[in-house]
C-alpha cells in the first residue's frame, strides 16, 4: 500500500519557446499513471535528483510550490481512498486527485456515454453512422428504465446484478413493448457496453453471467418457383412500377441488397474467361464478393442500363421501391408483405438452394464471411428439401 510519486522532463519535447513540460508518474502496486502537470520550463533548469526547478528558471520559486501541491493532493486522494476500504486501482488514484469518482464508483449512464464516445470516433472507420445512432437510442432505453424504476437519472455500475438485467427485460417487453428480437438488440448493446466497462475495471463481475437471450426464429419469407415465375411475366403498363419489378426480378438472379443494387456501377461489372460477374462491395461485413451475372439477371440490366451514368441502374429510395412492391404484390397475387430484402431469400433458396447448389457455394454468394450465418438462416430450408426428396422416395 504504497504510492510513489516522481517528477521528471518530458525532454523530446520542446515548445516554440525551447521549454519542455514537467510530467508526474504515479506508480501503486506496480502500476502507472502518468500525466502532464502544465508546468513547462527550460530543461536546463531542472534539478533530476531533488525534483526542482533551479533558478535563473523565472518564477522557480512558484513552479516548485505548484509542484509541491500536485504532490500533496495526490497523497490526500491516495488517503482518501485507504480511509474509504474499498479495493482501488493507480487509475482510481489520479481520478480522486482529479476530483472524479473512482470508477467503481461512476454511473452506468456515465460509463454507457463513455463507450458511446469511443465509438463515435471509429465511424467511418470500423463502424457506420446508423450503428453509432442505435447504441444511442439503446441507451436511451436504459436510461428510461432508470428513471422508471429507480427514480434516479443514473445508478453505480457497481450495484448491477442479474436481477437487474431481468428487471430491464421485463420493463422493455410490457413498457417499450419492444417485440423479442427488437428487445435482444437492446440488451445485446448493453452487453457490449458491459464488457467494456469489466475491460476498463469499472466493474468486477459480469451481471450477464447467467443471461441467456431467448431466441427467435422468423420463418424466411421468399418466392417459390412459381410465384416468381408469375413474377417475372407480369407486366406493367406503368413503366415506373414495370422498372420497380424487373429490379426486383434482377436481385432475385443476384441476391443483391438494396444498397448493393443501387451503388452497382458500370466498372463492378467484370468480364472473367469470357462470362460476366458482379464485384460487389458488402458494407455489412466490409469486403467485396463475386457473383456470376446469370442470364436473366442480365437481361435486366442490358435493358436499363445507361451507358451515360456510372451507375447501372436509376437511383432511388428504399422506402419508394418498397412501396411500388405492395402494389406489384397485388397485381401477382403475393399475400404476404413483399420487400426488396425478399429477392436476396428468393435467391438463396428458389434460385440457388433448390437447384442443389452447396451451401458453401451459396455462403459465398451471398457474401457472407462465415458458412455458420448461412446456416443458421436457411438450414431449415435444407431440411425441409430433404424431407420433400424423402417423401418422393417412399412414395416411388
Amino acid at each position: 500500500m504504497k504510492l510513489s510519486i516522481r517528477m521528471y522532463l518530458d525532454s523530446s519535447k520542446l515548445n516554440q519557446l525551447g521549454k519542455t513540460v514537467i510530467k508526474c508518474r504515479i506508480t501503486f502496486s506496480k502500476n502507472r499513471k502518468e500525466f502532464s502537470t502544465g508546468v513547462f520550463i527550460n530543461p536546463k533548469h531542472w534539478d533530476s535528483k531533488q525534483q526542482l526547478i533551479k533558478p535563473p528558471e523565472p518564477d522557480a520559486e512558484l513552479l516548485n510550490t505548484q509542484l509541491s501541491l500536485i504532490k500533496t493532493k495526490l497523497s490526500q486522494a491516495f488517503l482518501f481512498l485507504q480511509v474509504a476500504g474499498n479495493d482501488f486501482s493507480v487509475e482510481d488514484i489520479y481520478r480522486q486527485y482529479k476530483g472524479e469518482a473512482p470508477k467503481q464508483d461512476m454511473g452506468l449512464i456515465q460509463v454507457y456515454n463513455i463507450h458511446s464516445d469511443r465509438m463515435r470516433k471509429l465511424i467511418g472507420i470500423d463502424i457506420k453512422q446508423v450503428t453509432y445512432a442505435k447504441y444511442l437510442e439503446s441507451g436511451k432505453h436504459l436510461q428510461d428504465f432508470i428513471r422508471f424504476k429507480f427514480k434516479h437519472k443514473d445508478i453505480q455500475i457497481k450495484a448491477l446484478k442479474s436481477s437487474f438485467i431481468e428487471q430491464y427485460e421485463y420493463y422493455l417487453k410490457t413498457e417499450k413493448r419492444f417485440q423479442q428480437s427488437t428487445l435482444n438488440k437492446a440488451i445485446q448493446r448493453f452487453r457490449k457496453v458491459i464488457r467494456y466497462a469489466i475491460s476498463e475495471d469499472y466493474l468486477n463481475k459480469d451481471p450477464f453471467i447467467l443471461y441467456k437471450a431467448k431466441r427467435v426464429k422468423k420463418p424466411i419469407l421468399y418466392l417459390s418457383q412459381e410465384q416468381l415465375k408469375k413474377m417475372e411475366e407480369a407486366d406493367f403498363g406503368i413503366r415506373r412500377i414495370q422498372q420497380i419489378k424487373d429490379l426486383f426480378v434482377f436481385c432475385c438472379y443476384t441476391g443483391l441488397a438494396f444498397k448493393e443494387m443501387v451503388n452497382l456501377k458500370q466498372k463492378d461489372i467484370i468480364n472473367e474467361n469470357e462470362e460476366l460477374w458482379l464485384k460487389v462491395f458488402r458494407g455489412k461485413t466490409n469486403r467485396f464478393y463475386m457473383i456470376p451475372l446469370l442470364p436473366k439477371a442480365q437481361e435486366i440490366m442490358d435493358k436499363y442500363k445507361d451507358e451515360d451514368s456510372d451507375y447501372v441502374f436509376n437511383r432511388i429510395s428504399n422506402t419508394k421501391f418498397n412501396a411500388y412492391l405492395k402494389e406489384i404484390a397485388d397485381v401477382v397475387g403475393i399475400d404476404f408483405n413483399l420487400t426488396h430484402h425478399i429477392a436476396r431469400k428468393t435467391f438463396a433458396t428458389t434460385v440457388l438452394l433448390s437447384n442443389n447448389v452447396p451451401m458453401d457455394i451459396v455462403s459465398r454468394l451471398l457474401g457472407h464471411t462465415k458458412l455458420q450465418t448461412t446456416q443458421e438462416h436457411y438450414g431449415e430450408i435444407v431440411k425441409q428439401r430433404l424431407r420433400d426428396e424423402v417423401k418422393k422416395i417412399r412414395g416411388s
